[in-house]
Order: structure tokens, then C-alpha cells, then sequence
């Protein structure tokens, strides 16, 4: 969320709130972050990597890694540009 958008929202509000609000979306959206990394890491993980005989990825594991995450941040960008669309469109709407 934008802070533009929050300070509207919560104009109302005292100081404090404000604040706490502020505080509570950043924790949110880190929290989101870690979760979507998490995600990508086990996914490709468990997609991508077979064995266990060497320290690194052979490059058959490395390519599909490097596909599978690129996929997967292109899909969460596309997922997050459609919900910002439809949050505009909802905003425009009231």
C-alpha cells in the first residue's frame, strides 16, 4: 500500500494510530515478502533439484531454478499489477 494512500485513509486519526497503522502494514508487507520468497525457494526447490552428490547445482538443476524463479516473479508481478487495477477500479468507483 501506498503511504499516500494510507494517509488518506487514516486522516481522521490521531497521531498515534496513525503511526501504529503505519508500523502494522509495514510489518504486513514484510511478512507477505518472506512468505512469497519462501514460496519460490521451496517450490523451485523441489521442482528443480534431484540429488544431493555435489556442493552445487548441476546446470540442468541451475537452468531450471533460474526458470522457475524467473516464471514465478513474473507471475507475482502480473498478480500484483491486476490487483492494483482492480483497486483502482474499486477506488474510482466510490
Amino acid at each position: 500500500m501506498e503511504k499516500g494512500m494510507l494517509s488518506a485513509d487514516l486522516e481522521g486519526l490521531p497521531e498515534e494510530d496513525k503511526h501504529r497503522m503505519a508500523t502494522l502494514i509495514d510489518q504486513l508487507q514484510i511478512r507477505d515478502s518472506l512468505r512469497m520468497y519462501n514460496s519460490l525457494v521451496e517450490r523451485c526447490f523441489t521442482d528443480c533439484v534431484d540429488t544431493f552428490q555435489r556442493k552445487s547445482l548441476t546446470k540442468q538443476e541451475d537452468t531450471c531454478v533460474r526458470r522457475c524463479a524467473e516464471k514465478f516473479l513474473k507471475h507475482s508481478m502480473r498478480v500484483g499489477m491486476r490487483f492494483a487495477e482492480l483497486n483502482q477500479g474499486a477506488a474510482t468507483q466510490e
